[in-house]
This record gives C-alpha cells, sequence and structure tokens, in this order.
C-alpha cells in the first residue's frame, strides 16, 4: 500500500520535482519530462523514451550518456500526451533526428505517433520502435500486440550506446529493432500494487498464490498458480522463455543477458537467490551468460513480483550492451565525463493565445466554460468509481486521468473565456490542456473530441442545435479515427449511439435540450450493455475474461458526461 503522497492528483508531478532536484547532475527539466543535463555533440540522434510514471528507474532514471536523450513522462501508469513528447523531443534533439521508443500499450502509440507525426511536419526526421518482449501477452504469430516490459531496457541500452557512437538515425533504428526482435521477457507477482490515495491494490492474489503473466500497470495475469520454491520459479520463468526463442537463435552456445527485474516490493536478496538458480539453468541448457543485471530496472509501483528477461544479443548488440552508460539510475563502465549545460528554464505552463471571437460568440465562452466545469465535478464525483471499473481487467488509472484532464480542461477553458476567445476557441483550447495534462488513451481521445467539436462550433456566431450535432458528429470521427469500433468494448459503444440519436432527433425538429436528453439516455444504455462486451482493444485485451459483468470505464464516464452536460443546458435554456 503506497503510504507517502500528498495530493494523490499532484504525485506525479511532485515526484518530477524531487527527482530532478536529486539528480541535477545527469538531468534537466523540460515541459513534459526531463532531458540530459550535459552538452550532446551537434547532428547526434537523440534517443526520446517515455511512458507513465511508477516505473522507475523506467523512464528518467535512464536519461543520461550512453543511454537514453530524454525521457516523456506521464502520469501514474498513463502515456504522456503528444504535447509533452513533442516538448521532450524538441529539446533533446540536436540535429539529428529523433527516435522514439516504448512500450507497446494502447495510449502511448496514440500519443506517440501523434508527436511523430507533428515533429516530421517541423522538419524532425522521426523513427519509432516500440518494444513488444512480454510473451504472455499475445501468441508468437501476433507478436506486434505484446506488451513491452523490462526488455525496453534492453532496447534502450543498445540504442542508446550507438546514438552516443554517433551512428545515424536509420542505423540507431536497425539497431534497436534487431534488440528487440532478440529481447523476450515473463513475469509473475505475488500482490498487486496500490496507487496514492487507493483503499485497494488494483488485483489482489489468494495467499500462497502467485499471478503468472501479469503486466506492469496492474494488470491480471493469464493465470495462476501456488507459489513454489525460489528454484522452482527459477524453472518456471527460464523454461517458459527457452521455449520461444528468436529467429535464429539456438540455445547451445548463443550468449545471452539475463535481466531479473524486481517489480517494487521484492527484496534483492530474494532476487539473488532465484537468480543463482536462473543462472545454473541457463548455463545447463548450454547458452553462455553476458553481463546479466539483477535489481528493480523497471517496477511496477508497489508491486511483489519479478520478470525475467532474456536478451540474446549478436556481436554488435553485445558490443553495445557493454558500453559505458551514466544516467541516474543505471551506470555501466566508465563513461567520459560530459560538459554540462548551463540551465535552460523551458516553461510548462506557456499560455495559449487566442483569436477573439464575435460578440455573440464570446458572450457564450462563459457557459461553455460552465459545461466544462460540470464535466470536471462529475468526474470528481465518481473518479474512485472510474479507477475500481478500470481496475477489474485494465490499470485502474482511467479515474485518475480523466480528473487530471478535466481539472486542466477547465481551468484553460475559463482563462480562455476570460480572454475574449470565441466558444469554438474555448472547446479546442480545453481539449489541448486535456490532452496535455491527462496523456494516455482517454487524454488523447478528449483533446481530440473537444478539438473537433470546437472547430466546427467557431468564433463567429451562435451555434444552432443542427451546429452542435454537427460537431458531435465531427468529434465521434475524430474519436473513431483512432481505431476502436463499436462492439469493442471502449467509450465508442455509447459516443456513437450518442452521435446517432442526436443527430437524428435534431434533424426531426426536436430542440437541442430535448435531442441532447435522448441522446443522453441512450449513451447510458449503451454504457450499462458493455457489461457484456469482451474488450478487443487496449491493455483490457489481454484479460479480456475478467471485464464480461462489467461496464467500460470509458464508456461510464462518456455517459456521466452527456448527463452532466444535459443539466447544465437545461438550466441555460
Amino acid at each position: 500500500m503506497t503510504r507517502l503522497f500528498n495530493d494523490p492528483a499532484d504525485f506525479a508531478d511532485e515526484m518530477v520535482e524531487g527527482f530532478v532536484a536529486a539528480n541535477q547532475h545527469w538531468v534537466r527539466k523540460v515541459h513534459g519530462g526531463v532531458v540530459r543535463a550535459t552538452v550532446t555533440p551537434r547532428g547526434r540522434v537523440a534517443l526520446v523514451v517515455g511512458g507513465g510514471s511508477g516505473h522507475y528507474p523506467a523512464f528518467a532514471g535512464l536519461v543520461g550518456q550512453g543511454l537514453a536523450s530524454g525521457a516523456a513522462m506521464g502520469n501514474l501508469f498513463a502515456s504522456p500526451s503528444a504535447q509533452q513528447v513533442i516538448a521532450v523531443a524538441k529539446a533533446a534533439e540536436t540535429g539529428g533526428g529523433v527516435l522514439l521508443s516504448y512500450g507497446n500499450y494502447a495510449g502511448d502509440v496514440l500519443n506517440f505517433d501523434a508527436a511523430a507525426r507533428a515533429l516530421e511536419e517541423s522538419g524532425i526526421a522521426v523513427r519509432t520502435v516500440r518494444v513488444t518482449d512480454d510473451v504472455a501477452s499475445a501468441s508468437p504469430a501476433e507478436r506486434h500486440k505484446r506488451r513491452g516490459i523490462a526488455g525496453d531496457l534492453c532496447v534502450f541500452k543498445v540504442a542508446g550506446a550507438a546514438a552516443d557512437l554517433g551512428h545515424g538515425l536509420d542505423e540507431v533504428t536497425e539497431i534497436a529493432s534487431r534488440a528487440n526482435d532478440r529481447t523476450r521477457s515473463f513475469g509473475v507477482a505475488f500482490s498487486g500494487c496500490s496507487l496514492p490515495g487507493a483503499d485497494e491494490p488494483l488485483f489482489t492474489v489468494p495467499e500462497g498464490r502467485m499471478a503468472v503473466g501479469m503486466g506492469i500497470h496492474g494488470e491480471r495475469g493469464i493465470d495462476e498458480i501456488d507459489v513454489p520454491s525460489a528454484a522452482g520459479l527459477a524453472e518456471l520463468l527460464v523454461t517458459r522463455l527457452l521455449d520461444e526463442l528468436p529467429s535464429g537463435v539456438t540455445v547451445e552456445g548463443a550468449h545471452v543477458v539475463p535481466i531479473l527485474n524486481g517489480l517494487g516490493s521484492v527484496k534483492y536478496e530474494e532476487l539473488f537467490v532465484v537468480y543463482g538458480a536462473v543462472q545454473r539453468l541457463l548455463t545447463e541448457a548450454g547458452a553462455v551468460i553476458v553481463e546479466p543485471e539483477v535489481g528493480e530496472l523497471v517496477t511496477s509501483f508497489d508491486m511483489a513480483g519479478v520478470s525475467l528477461t532474456l536478451f540474446w544479443p549478436d556481436a554488435e548488440l553485445e558490443e553495445l550492451w557493454a558500453a559505458p552508460a551514466d544516467a541516474p539510475a543505471y551506470r555501466k563502465g566508465s563513461a567520459a565525463p560530459a560538459e554540462r549545460l548551463s540551465p535552460e528554464a523551458l516553461s510548462a505552463d506557456e499560455t495559449v493565445s487566442v483569436s477573439p471571437g464575435s460578440e455573440e460568440s464570446r458572450a457564450l465562452s462563459p457557459r461553455v466554460a460552465e459545461a466544462i466545469g460540470a464535466i470536471r465535478e462529475v468526474i470528481d464525483t465518481h473518479v474512485d468509481e472510474l479507477g475500481r471499473i478500470d481496475a477489474v481487467a485494465g490499470d485502474g488509472d482511467h479515474g485518475i486521468g480523466m480528473r487530471r484532464g478535466s481539472h486542466a480542461a477547465e481551468a484553460a477553458a475559463r482563462d480562455a473565456a476570460e480572454r475574449g476567445a470565441g466558444a469554438g476557441s474555448v472547446l479546442a483550447i480545453a481539449g489541448y490542456a486535456w490532452s496535455d495534462k491527462a496523456g494516455g488513451t482517454s487524454g488523447a481521445i478528449w483533446g481530440a473530441a473537444l478539438g473537433a467539436l470546437g472547430r466546427v462550433i467557431g468564433d463567429e456566431s451562435r451555434p444552432s442545435a443542427a451546429t452542435v450535432a454537427e460537431g458531435v458528429h465531427a468529434a465521434t470521427e475524430a474519436v473513431l479515427a483512432f481505431g476502436a469500433t463499436v462492439g469493442d468494448k471502449t467509450m465508442v459503444d455509447a459516443l456513437v449511439p450518442f452521435d446517432t440519436v442526436l443527430t437524428e432527433r435534431v434533424r426531426a425538429g426536436d430542440d437541442l435540450v430535448t435531442a441532447w436528453s435522448a441522446a443522453s439516455a441512450a449513451a447510458q444504455a449503451a454504457a450499462d450493455g458493455t457489461a457484456a462486451l469482451l474488450p478487443r482493444m487496449g491493455r483490457a485485451r489481454t484479460h479480456a475474461e475478467h471485464a464480461v459483468g462489467t461496464p467500460d470505464a470509458g464508456a461510464v464516464s462518456f455517459s456521466l458526461i452527456t448527463a452532466a452536460v444535459l443539466r447544465k443546458l437545461s438550466v441555460s435554456a
């Protein structure tokens, strides 16, 4: 159970502040994360890694010479926003292009891909390598769907070493991809992790039992068995990973880097006992051990568990793995002293400029801001329940992310309205703030939805019911562009019926309040109906059977929001 925190909503921000204060020799804070505090020669490739907080030393602890150039840091277990990734990449980039590398999770893919597009549009060359080492999360035939867990370290280490040696962007990318192809991981947990302020862990395991194949965000395991001895656990992990070797690898005589990773609460002494058996089993199988690692390398907050990674390097990868590195949480060899940068203050609170709207549109802006405030209020009321629903088969961060996003959106909306923005700009600015502060899948989705709605509403006139319906449809299309469809057990299952009914009722001649009321009822019914569905998208996909009987958190929060906005519309009508 997490004991030391102030306001749980501020935990990630306060953690970053403290981390930077303690590690100023290596890193400096920028909007969205951290970058190296030392000089990088012009023209070097910038390796930018990242993901949700709660996995230290990944990701910020791996920023330094011979490793990452910067780390984008999201909220606890939530991906960084596209804006955060862009800011970190631009701060780290020195003319050689950017390699983005991160674990293969839906929210990270959405936000890093959006950042990559924006960076390329600004003239920066970008490549991406997603880490897919977790053998429990998908079959070998669907390796591209696998999660990234402790194998992140293997990919980041060799890519960072190659970048610091002066290799070009395409070459560094190929090296990172090859390392990912030659890395496999598998983990177990004896108890789940607890987020700050939560009363219960994200999942529980009966006494004397352990979850097998769980994820690093509190995702449940794919199986549950009795806790074995240390030697028995080593045999389980090694056997599972030797059952699936990378293409072209034969165990006899092959060099292997074993990484026994503690997930947060397992003591180093216990890890060493297990590792002794791991090395013996690998040696008996004919493998040659190369520079192993034992310790906390990619954690899951306070989870009691361990994972084993086997990295099978070729000669070049082995040399890069052994190259010097100097980062706050990972040091190897003797890295040459690097010149320290003079401090650069990069504001995390840049004011978004606004274009004045028409008098008619400006008059509506405070009401739009009040509607965003109503969204914030309903999320605050249901934040714990949304987290509980999300934890059934996911990572339990939906309530926290929605709260962070809605609070940021309300503040940005009220500020924009006070500065004379039209209604459409207030919505777009609120969406930008939501995405930036919340991160994760929900942050990206709500940012895109509010932005699309704002573009249709515009700043020129008071929107009609038909214009609002058109804007909602544009928001729906923006969300659907992320890939989910009706039946996947996502927010889309409530959004599409809402959009359909709203459009139909407005076209039939209903006023906005009447049409919105019918659409909100349809969203509520659809959200309730998701309880019977199997998830086909995101982290919950791996543990689909656990989700049956529980509605989707994204669909539930959407239905709550439509009802909150309806109450505001009814009062204003």
